[in-house]
Order: C-alpha cells, then sequence, then structure tokens
C-alpha cells in the first residue's frame, strides 16, 4: 500500500448522522467499532430508549460515544456516562462530546462496572457484542442491576441469534424480559429493576 494511502487510514474519519431527530457530527478511526457510520445495531437502540430531560444513563461500552452523545443530546438536565475499556474510544467519545457541545458527560476508562462510581442511574444502555461469553454477560447484569435506582432500566441490543439467551438471563437476573423491537440482525431488549428488589 502506498505511503499516501497510510497516510489518508491514519486521518481521522469524520460523518454526520442524526440520532433521536438530533444531527450529529462524529470523529472516528480504524479499530474502533463501526467507524464510518452508527451500526445499525445501535441506531435501534439509540431510537428505543425512553427518556427525560433530567435522567442520568450509563453508556456501557460506549466505543466512539455515538449513543451517549445521543442520548446527552435529548437529556439537556441530565447526566449521561459514558464508559469502554479501550482508551483510544475513551479519548474520541470525549472529542465527539465536545464535538457536539455536550457539558453533561462524564467519559471514562472502565472494563463494564469496574471504575463507574456508586450511583444509581436511571438508564443503564449497551451494544452487546456477539461474542460476549456467559462470564462477561454475568458481569454486565449484574453489575447494571447493582447501579440501576429502583424502577430504573436496562436496555441492551444483540444480534438477533442471541435473543434467547438474553432473554433466559434477564429473566434469571431481573425477573423480567422485554422485546423491545426485532430486526433480521439485531434485537433491542429491555430490563427493569423492580421498586420491591432489595438489590441496591
Amino acid at each position: 500500500m502506498a505511503l499516501t494511502d497510510i497516510e489518508s487510514l491514519n486521518r481521522d474519519i469524520v460523518f454526520n448522522a442524526r440520532l433521536r431527530g438530533h444531527d450529529l457530527t462524529f470523529h472516528s478511526t480504524w479499530g474502533l467499532f463501526s467507524p464510518r457510520r452508527i451500526d445499525d445495531g445501535s441506531r435501534m437502540l439509540t431510537e428505543k430508549v425512553e427518556l427525560q430531560v433530567d435522567q442520568v444513563t450509563l453508556d456501557l461500552g460506549c466505543g466512539y460515544g455515538a449513543i451517549g452523545v445521543a442520548i446527552a443530546k435529548d437529556c439537556p438536565l441530565g447526566k449521561v456516562h459514558m464508559v469502554d475499556k479501550d482508551f483510544v474510544a475513551v479519548e474520541y467519545a470525549r472529542e465527539n462530546a465536545a464535538l457536539n457541545r455536550l457539558g453533561n458527560c462524564e467519559i471514562y476508562l472502565s472494563n463494564a462496572f469496574s471504575k463507574v462510581p456508586d450511583i444509581r442511574f436511571d438508564n443503564i444502555v449497551s451494544n452487546i457484542p456477539a461474542n460476549v461469553g456467559a462470564e462477561m454477560l454475568a458481569i454486565i447484569l449484574h453489575g447494571a442491576k447493582a447501579h440501576l435506582a429502583a424502577g430504573g432500566r436496562l436496555y441492551v441490543v444483540t444480534v438477533a441469534g442471541l435473543r434467547q439467551y438474553i432473554k433466559r438471563n434477564f429473566m434469571e437476573v431481573f425477573g423480567n424480559y422485554r422485546k423491545l423491537k426485532q430486526g433480521k440482525t439485531y434485537t433491542v431488549a429491555l430490563a427493569v429493576k423492580h421498586q420491591a428488589s432489595r438489590q441496591s
């Protein structure tokens, strides 16, 4: 490959996207998930989250920040935490929050909930990878339940092939499961931390 081609590959990928009615700009780079466009799963998930303007939301595994940025735009009186275990993703999420003039975001490194502060979220959202594995899924679901406020909601999108697997695990951890949207490739699902739950 020619040197000029390598130089072009090293430059930021820049694209615009409309999410939740907002026109947003994103910078990304090769090596991050879906670097040239908002993937269909993230788009489906973003459009299905029910929000109020003052809610506190966690975007778990935020990548370059597509979901979290869109939610932060919709919750100007609230706060969005965005976390990822990839420091490059975190850097781009911070850049994209600033680029879209958002002052209500906290963005930091965390492997699942390892560095998430002890606060209670109204919503937790995550585009869960197809190769998540049983152990990591257990960490995510139990961590989500512990970090949700009573009545808080966990929204996830997964490849459609994991639908029944996610349903079983949601039922085991939360005692409930609701399919919000089923597409050919992706499924968006919801679990609610019930008011009666004793686990904080």
